[in-house]
């Protein structure tokens, strides 16, 4: 028998969220998807940069948020006297104006603040999305799980980066919700396929029963290129992602295919697999977002249009499903869904990313800040697109691993002397 719409949302618990990047693509859709249930959710906090001083300002009047954050603290002043506009704009009185926070640490604290603003909601439960973009998130991700609420990851640079230090600062299985939709499609699989075994949890409990994860790709937009084919490749062309609409910094990544590199590490983390269990493959039209294969042979696949609103709206949801998120895959019209082998002369990003992860615990945060690096030269037109990920070997290639307990200060100075060294070799090229 078919629930109603309101029967499904009963299952719900009203949530706090709080909001890491807000103004960017993942935090924008976030915020979509909640508007759409304002009685599921309230918003606690939205963090930023401090890019975009406007947005953050309408979000936080249009959703009556109590505190907002961002992390350049020359911008304060300016988001509080935009705030104030809007603000009187509205005719709005002075009480409820939104506590701001500026610097280095606001975003951090954002994560770690909003008990006194959930209990005043009489919220049931709390999830902090971090949509923010590049290792940075690191630390507000390790602050989001330390605080105990839900964390719904977008933000697999932190994975990258302090992989082991974000399953030690776990306070509860299942404590991550994975939002990028390749990790978020390998959770529902995975909770189809063990659902004998009571899994509710985005996790591999009961992995003995999983053979492989098939991590699919779109291919980006030099799909069936040559590596000599894309000397020439400017910042306008790597940006025209085919299918998704992203960040800069991601659609650079995803047409390299280092985007599928740290996705690969992220899902040894998250899950709990060997990388050389994670098989990447080319699956162009984006639909089936990733599979889990079994050990009896089956595989179990997730599918669904290329929306990121939907695994947005399942991290902020999870285990339960909102109603009509997205628009459903048509069945009344042909259909063809093709798979390709993952061209590694090319794009060896990929095999890039399985020799980090498995040289040692702190290579992943070498390979990711370097490529930071490059990404941000090759948009600024100061390093050209195959230099990208040839840079980042020669940088790996250079790193001698670490040394000591692994901890936040060993993860900051393996950055450090990787963006260091990325930018060193940039200039000589």
């Amino acid at each position: 028998m078919q629930s109603s719409d309101a029967d499904r949302s009963a299952n719900i618990k009203r949530r706090g969220v709080v909001i890491l990047g807000s103004t960017g693509s993942i935090g924008t859709q976030a915020l979509d998807v909640i508007a759409t249930r304002r009685d599921l959710y309230r918003v606690l906090a939205l963090g930023a940069g401090g890019g975009n001083l406007e947005l953050l300002a309408e979000q936080a009047i249009t959703f009556n948020v109590p505190c907002i954050g961002v992390a350049n603290p020359a911008t304060a002043t300016e988001l509080r006297t935009i705030v104030q506009k809007r603000w009187a704009s509205e005719g709005r009185t002075a009480g409820g104006f939104p506590e701001i926070l500026a610097g280095a640490d606001a975003i951090e604290n954002l994560a770690t603040s909003w008990g006194e603003a959930a209990q005043s909601e009489g919220v049931d439960s709390v999830v902090v999305l971090n949509g923010i973009t590049g290792s940075v998130g690191l630390a507000p991700t390790l602050a989001a799980l330390s605080s105990g609420a839900t964390l719904a990851l977008a933000n697999k640079e932190s994975i990258v980066a302090g992989g082991a230090l974000v399953r030690a600062a776990m306070t509860r299985p299942g404590q991550i919700v994975p939002v990028d939709s390749e990790h978020s499609a390998i959770a529902q699989a995975l909770r189809s396929g063990l659902h004998h075994r009571g899994l509710t949890s985005p996790s591999l409990d009961g992995k003995s029963d999983v053979r492989r994860i098939i991590l699919t790709a779109s291919g980006g937009p030099f799909r069936g290129m040559r590596r000599s084919q894309l000397a020439d490749v400017t910042p306008a062309r790597a940006l025209a992602h085919p299918t998704w609409d992203m960040g800069p910094v991601v659609t650079i990544n995803s047409s390299t295919l280092m985007n599928k590199g740290l996705e690969l590490i992220e899902a040894a983390y998250l899950f709990d697999m060997p990388a050389e269990d994670i098989v990447p493959v080319v699956h162009p039209q984006s639909v089936i977002h990733s599979m889990v294969e079994f050990h009896d042979g089956a595989t179990i696949a997730q599918a669904s249009p290329p929306d990121m609103r939907l695994p947005i709206a399942l991290g902020l949801s999870w285990p339960e499903r909102l109603d009509r998120v997205s628009t459903p895959n048509r069945w009344n019209s042909p259909v063809q869904w093709t798979f390709e082998p993952l061209d590694l002369e090319t794009f060896p990003a990929v095999q890039v990313a399985r020799d980090a992860v498995a040289a040692s615990p702190l290579h992943p945060a070498v390979m990711n800040a370097a490529n930071e690096e490059c990404v941000a030269a090759f948009l600024q037109e100061r390093l050209p697109y195959l230099g990208i990920v040839d840079t980042v070997v020669e940088v790996l290639g250079e790193f001698s691993g670490p040394s000591g307990i692994l901890d936040m200060e060993a993860v900051h100075a393996a950055e450090d002397w990787a963006r260091a060294r990325a930018r060193e070799l940039i200039a000589l090229r």
